[in-house]
């Protein structure tokens, strides 16, 4: 039977059942883009507002001298405020270009300049260290003795050098803790007489490790280590290779090892008189003073405009306005947990700083575990002198803070993180 349209009733039915589909699909489309649009939230700026009224009480408070906060989201600064002084003695007010001691927040730099020579295939993840520094081949692990004595036993593995961008070396710092290891590096005068890269790492190489590698994260001078092999491979400096091929490209025209240029020492911010540090922090008693030593996990200086622009490449997945530092690849490795389930790494409770709901990557901690506030995803590291960062890349939004207010850094970065969520109504 043949319709006035021509069609017979089952060509009909046919074309209806294929429309039907369609509108199935473009359904189905639809609620996939709205669930992908939720996915991402958008921060509200009236909201927002209580984040820098929460900053400017501190400062009101004598809590802390002053800082910058930075929440950009999309590629466009939400939030980007000042707020109280970078100099109390001077009274000389936070500005754009203050220039902030990094201290850790100089790992993430160094660890992308690591993973860059990855990328060029000059340097393997896999590679043992002792390819690189032949000083390490011969290391030992120290094993405390019932009678406090250390027992020197040979590795069970070499260090790689994922070890050291995940801090599974057995490398560790002796500013914390009180075990043998910590203590022998406490009082083996690592900095004596000012050395550079090389002596400074050969020395660490006579000391033994405070773990087997790949057991324990262990937070310590794994990245200076890191740091020293990115000059053996390119043949530079570790500040030569980093200004050449990821801080002047990027802008970051004030990130160095010390303030060199004697007219911005007064655009140092400075901590409140009572809230300096009483002795060196991963052996730097001064991280703006000139010295040989470039350390890649702790001795950098910048500004926010600087790390901004480090943090908007991260969060584009390795690259800033149409050039490619590192592939997309690389930065999703590096940014996702290696020391997971599966691993045999411990996180000693004491000294995991990472904490309880994340893991580490290959230069940042990851955290792993979304809750009601928190996205799973977001990776982060702080310097212990006060700055602090986050990546956020299912929301595209990174936040820094740069202050120079070392016992306040735990709470402000606690309380800032809380409010940012609360204005993306997580």
């Amino acid at each position: 039977m043949r319709l006035p349209d021509g069609r017979s009733a089952e060509g009909r039915l046919a074309l209806l059942r294929w429309l039907l589909v369609c509108a199935g699909l473009l359904a189905f489309a639809a609620a996939a883009a709205a669930e992908d649009l939720l996915a991402g939230r958008e921060l509200d700026a009236p909201q927002l507002a209580r984040v820098s009224e929460y900053l400017r009480g501190e400062v009101a408070a004598g809590k802390i001298p002053g800082a910058i906060l930075l929440i950009q989201q999309h590629g466009r600064p939400v939030v980007y405020e000042k707020f109280g002084l970078r100099n109390v003695k001077t009274a000389e007010p936070m500005t754009d270009d203050t220039i902030f001691r990094l201290y850790s927040m100089s790992k993430p730099v160094t660890s992308v300049a690591a993973m860059m020579l990855v990328d060029d295939g000059r340097l393997g993840l896999d590679d043992a260290l002792s390819k690189h520094i032949q000083a390490f081949a011969d290391v030992k692990v120290g094993v405390a003795q019932p009678d406090g004595s250390l027992q020197l036993v040979p590795p069970a593995r070499p260090i790689t050098i994922r070890d050291l961008l995940r801090h599974t070396s057995g490398v560790t710092y002796g500013f914390y803790g009180d075990s043998p290891v910590r203590r022998l590096y406490a009082q083996a005068g690592l900095l004596d007489g000012d050395p550079d890269n090389a002596e400074f790492v050969e020395r660490l190489a006579r000391l033994p490790l405070a773990e087997q590698p790949a057991t324990l994260w262990d937070y310590g001078h794994s990245t200076d280590v890191l740091g020293r092999v990115i000059e053996i491979v390119s043949g530079q400096s570790l500040y030569q290779f980093e200004k050449e091929r990821l801080l002047d490209p990027l802008g970051m025209r004030d990130t160095a090892f010390f303030v060199a240029d004697d007219a911005k020492r007064s655009m140092i911010a400075e901590p409140l008189p009572n809230d300096w540090f009483d002795r060196p922090v991963a052996g730097i008693k001064e991280a703006t003073a000139p010295r040989r030593w470039e350390s890649g996990g702790a001795g950098m200086v910048g500004a926010i405009s600087d790390y901004a622009r480090f943090a908007q490449m991260l969060l584009n997945g390795g690259e800033l306005d149409g050039r490619r530092y590192l592939g997309r690849e690389t930065v999703a490795l590096m940014t996702s947990d290696q020391i997971g389930e599966g691993t045999g790494i411990g996180k000693d409770p004491e000294f995991y700083f990472p904490g309880p709901d994340s893991g580490f990557g290959l230069g940042f901690a990851v955290r792993t575990e979304a809750n009601a506030a928190l996205p799973a995803g977001e990776y982060r590291w702080d310097g212990v002198g006060g700055t602090f960062f986050f990546i956020d890349p299912a929301d595209d939004m990174f936040v820094i803070c740069m202050m120079q207010s070392p016992s306040q850094r735990g709470p402000i970065q606690t309380e800032l993180r809380r409010l940012v969520y609360e204005a993306m109504g997580r």
